[in-house]
């Protein structure tokens, strides 16, 4: 019988008060009956709107019917037809914005859980699956992919079910990408992303880490001395952007992506680590996105007393709403329609505050976002020992600067087709590289593509 309730299952997850002093996975998941009775609501529309909202178009309807028949496996596998990713994309991914957005239960009450029994099915098959997945026999061609994230592990797991010899190149020392180095193991447990790459490697697919494209190979060696017929750069936007104010340059602040890389990567929040890591007494957090949410959560675990400091109002924010709302439950501070103009120091240039103006909302900019404007004699200032910068980030320079041919737009942004191919022959390119910063799946949408069609043309070889 199918469950009419206006509301999804709420997900279970550990108390604000506990959850905030460890960095244990917050959200604990479904269990089977939960999963089964979410998976009631779903309707089986006929057009299957929901789908028109998933960059990798997952079959939806279809695996929410093996999950209401208790079938967890048969669903997984009618996942995995089409994402590489489940077990990460049901934690990170924005259903809310995508395939929720559409699902027909939403217009009168709130939609299916989609992600959460997503979640719920990779979840069940890594911990109940007998066996990996067999290798596919050869067909003889060589790819090579540049950047381990979600772009490139889609691209090289699509292209290896095919029978392509795929090497991914990595320049840390973990595969995972921002999956490992930006998204905090609250959010996604690492050992998460560890089953995925193993799921990728018994397909077939090398893993070279520790290896920078540009510095240690470049990409016509790739082509012209190690014989790989297509390339595939998914190297993600990991520069960092800094605010052009007074005192950026001070002791104590930091890029997000390096406060990140540290504790998430590296494990720097563990007393037994080796890599050294800022722990604040009070910290400001400048950004209003998920790295933001994420960076000043990591703080708040560090013990820190922590204030997001945004120039737009809480209906702007662009972080998903249920990390703004797991933030504010922690007892994280928003100061919003607030804009840094300063950041104070110490005698020994250490910061000791952040100066800020009040904001209000204008006319809309170029974006369609209502601009802010400073209100005049509005200053005030916000205690810190630490301001991270969580503004965005950009493509790195270095594959650029060091293949010719490679077209770039004003932004550092590669330039690609439809079909992701670059101006240079036989060279494609997806994710964060080409669209600057956004999310994980619309980095696995552009791998796919990839993937797709790089397979036509070296087919017809």
């Amino acid at each position: 019988m199918a469950n009419m309730s206006l509301k999804k299952n709420p997900m279970p997850a550990q108390a604000p008060d506990v959850r905030n002093k460890n960095f244990e996975e917050v959200t604990l998941g479904y269990t089977k009956e939960t999963a089964l009775d979410e998976a009631q609501r779903c309707l089986h529309c006929k057009n299957h709107p929901c789908m028109q909202g998933c960059p990798v178009m997952i079959h939806i309807p279809e695996f929410i019917k093996e999950v209401a028949d208790g079938n967890f496996e048969a669903a997984y596998q009618i996942i995995s037809q089409t994402s590489s990713l489940p077990a990460v994309c049901g934690r990170v991914c924005p259903q809310e914005s995508q395939c929720e957005k559409y699902c027909v239960r939403g217009v009168k009450g709130e939609p299916v859980g989609i992600g959460r029994l997503e979640r719920f099915v990779a979840d069940w098959h890594n911990a109940n699956a007998a066996a990996p997945a067999e290798k596919p026999a050869s067909n003889g061609h060589k790819v090579a992919v540049i950047g381990s994230g979600p772009s490139g592990l889609t691209c090289a797991g699509d292209l290896a079910k095919k029978g392509y010899d795929v090497t991914v190149f990595e320049a840390l020392h973990l595969a995972g990408g921002v999956m490992v180095y930006g998204i905090p193991e609250f959010r996604l447990p690492k050992a998460i992303v560890q089953k995925e790459v193993d799921g990728l490697r018994a397909l077939g697919v090398t893993v070279a880490t520790d290896t920078v494209v540009g510095r240690t190979v470049s990409i016509d060696e790739l082509q012209d001395e190690m014989g790989f017929e297509a390339v595939f750069i998914g190297s993600g936007a990991g520069l960092p952007m800094f605010m052009d104010i007074p005192g950026i340059n001070c002791k104590g602040v930091l890029s997000a992506n390096e406060f990140l890389t540290r504790i998430n990567l590296m494990k720097a929040y563990l007393p037994e680590s080796d890599t050294p890591v800022v722990h604040p007494r009070k910290a400001a957090v400048v950004g209003g996105g998920n790295v933001a949410m994420d960076a000043a959560r990591c703080a708040k675990r560090l013990g820190a007393e922590v204030a997001i400091v945004y120039r737009r109002g809480e209906e702007e924010l662009p972080a998903r709403r249920e990390e703004v709302e797991h933030a504010k439950e922690e007892g994280i501070d928003f100061q919003l329609l607030t804009n840094p103009v300063e950041i104070l120091s110490d005698e020994n240039d250490n910061v000791r505050a952040i100066r800020c103006v009040r904001m209000q909302l204008g006319e809309p900019d170029a974006s369609g976002r209502r601009r802010p404007q400073a209100i005049p004699g509005s200053e005030f200032e916000i205690e810190a020992d630490c301001v991270i910068m969580a503004l965005g980030t950009s493509p790195n320079p270095l594959i650029k600067s060091t293949t010719q041919g490679l077209e770039i737009n004003k932004k550092g942004c590669i330039v690609v087709n439809e079909d992701g191919l670059t101006s240079r022959e036989h060279v494609y390119a997806g994710g964060d590289a080409v669209t600057g910063a956004a999310t994980v799946i619309l980095a696995m949408g552009a791998g796919k593509t990839a993937a797709r069609a790089i397979d036509e043309e070296l087919s017809r070889r």
